[in-house]
């Protein structure tokens, strides 16, 4: 029995290599076998030993409070235990209006002095007034230590010891903004319209606004983070709830595709159609509703860009352009659906087979959890690392002063400041706190190690996943070539396949990440200097960008296809990376009308499946946490922001259904690649029998008939 298709003519076989010949001792995957791509086997180990190397230094030097408490004019941190102001957790600014300075933006720190304090101003006083009557009160205001019957107010005010005027504030992000608010169109702070300087001079309360607006930019992501985790704080439990919902979900989908999977690929393909057709029918009606609501014909542009989202649900257009999106996609779905309905019924035939397989391997299903703990190791320690990098820098202090100075901006020692030239030459400045950073030689590698670390991050990422490709191909392949399915099949077919990728071919997976890291840094880096050019007019440099993001974008997937296919072929025979790459990509080739309606059908079904899990569980979230719907009595928590919970709900279930489908995606591509072998090796008589089970041999091989029968018509 042979299939059209199947034996190229030498012409073809010159270009897409040789098909496998027939080998009665091949019964899957290959026991007796070497090492592999020993050299890239020991640079990651190298790589590895240096990775925790720079872990190591960058933990001793850096200082992650940097990040999360604010530090006064000597870098000494606020709030912050074991320290002098450790019941002081306010960062308290002399002069906000000074923080609109250019400096701000290049240093991130205000021109004027900053001290710790106990609690903000919450009141409207002046130095001159306090000097005679409330100086207690006001003391705290002033930089430890300062007396005042050793200075008079000018001398106080010269050099920086208090600052000229309080006014009412509020703690934001552990820093005391002015209580800036309007009333009946008139900025105030508390109940004043105007302020003095110190000196008796009244200015407007829109000057002090301007300072606080150009901080509180500063500091607006820093907020906005802060918010955020605020949400988590009190939603957690919530979010936590959903993704378990989500994994109970994933793992009945997947439990009745073991057993009902035709039936289950329909259901899914109805239940996903419906869902858009509800979205669909949601957005309309929303925005009917909107329809003679005032204010709702905004724009989204001139809207601009709003933190609080739940803004842009009162826009029709809004709710229009979902419509529309979900309307596309909902028409893609049902066009794909017509046109390829006779390929889903082979996709539906492969997913049995695949059903199958993993009910003779059940313990697959649990292998996304290790790999799973293996990300969130490398994902935590590339995160400390990072973190502990960008704050070990040291404390640098330079030279502010009000008026021209010949030495303004200059590093000095807060220490001996007071006695130096420096202080002689500028009788008014100040010696105080600029940033972080350092002139050391670990200072100006400090780039490059952050480099280093992104690198690592993403190989090791890499051959984690590719660790896991491998071990779910062993065992599969095991199933497949099991000539009496699952007699044949040999024990712990998952444990031995993970044995042999790591005892055997370490080198191999390392060499597949490798590529793929390097493409990936690459990628970053484009992503930062378009990142850098977007001031930039030149039109020429933009193309060219545009052009070399999506170069290196096909790049990457067509390494990830490649890879993936060619650890398939490493499970089976045992070969070096790049001989699994070529002979992957030859046989793929020489099946590529297989490959293309065939293997990519069931991605699109898989994509459905996904869908239907994060499309309800989605749903869920939003009607909870936009108080629409209760559980029993508990109701969802105040939030600032309910597309938090909700974004990180969909996206933990979207992680949650990818790993359980992985598992059956990386199935169904190992028995369509050892179908592929299957039919170059054997022609399915007694001699030379098919390993495919009978349902699988007796669609997919019509199918095959099919495709050859058109061939020789055109």
């Amino acid at each position: 029995m042979s299939v059209p298709g199947v034996w190229p003519d030498r012409e073809t076989e010159a270009r897409l290599g040789t098909p496998q010949k027939y080998d009665p001792t091949f019964k899957g995957p290959i026991y007796n076998r070497g090492c592999t791509d020993i050299i890239c086997c020991v640079a990651l180990l190298v790589a590895i030993v240096g990775y925790v190397a720079v872990g190591i230094i960058a933990w001793t030097h850096g200082d992650p409070r940097k990040v999360i408490y604010p530090t006064d004019s000597r870098g000494q941190f606020c709030g912050q235990k074991g320290t002098k102001n450790a019941d002081k957790p306010y960062l308290f600014y002399f002069n906000i209006v000074k923080c609109a300075s250019p400096l701000v933006l290049l240093e991130f720190q205000c021109p004027t002095p900053q001290i710790c304090v106990e609690k903000c101003p919450d009141r409207y006083l002046t130095l001159l007034n306090a000097w005679a009557s409330d100086f207690e009160y006001y003391q705290q205001f002033c930089v430890p230590g300062f007396q005042k019957s050793r200075k008079s107010v000018a001398e106080a005010l010269r050099d920086g010891d208090c600052p000229a005027v309080l006014t009412p504030s509020k703690p934001l992000a552990q820093r005391c903004f002015p209580a800036v608010h309007a009333h009946k169109g008139v900025v105030m702070v508390g109940n004043e319209t105007t302020y003095e300087d110190g000196l008796g001079h009244r200015k407007n309360v829109t000057d002090l606004l301007e300072g606080a607006k150009k901080a509180n930019g500063v500091l607006e992501a820093r907020q906005l983070a802060m918010r955020i985790f605020e949400d988590y704080t009190v939603s957690w439990y919530w979010i936590i709830i959903g993704l378990v919902i989500a994994m109970m979900l994933s793992l009945l989908f997947v439990i009745l595709l073991r057993f009902l999977a035709g039936i289950m690929v329909w259901v899914m393909i109805v239940m996903v159609i419906l869902v858009l057709g509800y979205g669909i029918f949601h957005c309309y009606m929303e925005y009917a509703r909107l329809r003679n609501e005032a204010g709702s014909d905004v724009s989204v542009v001139d809207l601009g860009f709003q933190t609080d989202l739940r803004v842009y649900l009162h826009l029709r257009q809004t709710w229009i352009a979902f419509m529309i999106i979900l309307s596309i996609l909902e028409g893609i779905i049902i066009l794909m659906l017509i046109f390829l309905r006779k390929r889903i019924l082979i996709a539906i035939a492969l997913i049995k087979e695949a059903s199958r397989a993993v009910g003779y391997v059940m313990c697959s299903m649990l292998y996304p959890l290790v790999t799973f703990f293996l990300l969130c190791l490398c994902i935590a320690y590339w995160a400390s690392t990072a973190v502990f990098l960008s704050t070990s820098n040291e404390a640098v202090y330079k030279i502010f002063n009000d008026t021209a100075c010949p030495v303004a901006r200059k590093t000095c020692d807060p220490e001996t400041f007071p006695g130096s030239n420096e202080s002689r030459l500028c009788p008014g400045a100040r010696c105080q706190f600029a940033f972080y950073g350092g002139e050391s030689g670990y200072h100006r590698a400090l780039l490059g190690l952050q480099i280093f670390n992104v690198f690592m991050f993403f190989w090791l990422v890499n051959f984690v996943l590719a660790l896991g490709q491998v071990t779910l191909a062993g065992a599969f392949a095991s199933y497949y070539w099991a000539l009496r399915k699952p007699d044949d099949l040999p024990a712990f077919p998952l444990f031995s396949a993970f044995g042999r990728a790591l005892r055997y071919h370490t080198g191999s997976l390392a060499f597949g990440a490798l590529i793929l890291a390097i493409v990936q840094v690459i990628r970053v880096m484009l992503e930062y200097l378009d990142h850098r050019l977007k001031a930039a007019e030149n039109k020429f440099a933009k193309f060219l960008m545009t052009c070399l993001k999506c170069c290196f974008w096909c790049l990457e997937k067509f390494i990830k296809f490649l890879n993936r296919n060619a650890y398939i072929m490493i499970a089976i025979y045992g070969t070096n990376f790049c001989t699994s790459a070529r002979n992957a990509f030859f046989l793929l080739m020489r099946n590529i009308i297989r490959v293309a309606v065939l293997d990519k059908v069931t991605d699109f079904l898989f994509l459905l499946g996904k869908l239907l899990v994060v499309g309800s569980v989605g749903i869920l979230a939003f009607f909870f946490f936009t108080h629409r719907i209760r559980i029993v009595q508990d109701t969802a928590p105040p939030l600032n922001y309910y597309w938090v919970p909700i974004l990180t709900v969909i996206l933990g279930s979207y992680l949650i259904a990818h790993g359980f489908f992985s598992v059956y995606g990386m199935c169904v591509d190992t028995l369509f690649l050892c179908f592929c072998e299957d039919l170059e090796r054997n022609d399915g008589s007694q001699e030379r029998p098919y390993f495919m089970s009978p349902e699988l041999r007796d669609i997919l091989l019509k199918g095959s008939a099919e495709e050859g029968k058109r061939e020789e018509v055109s």
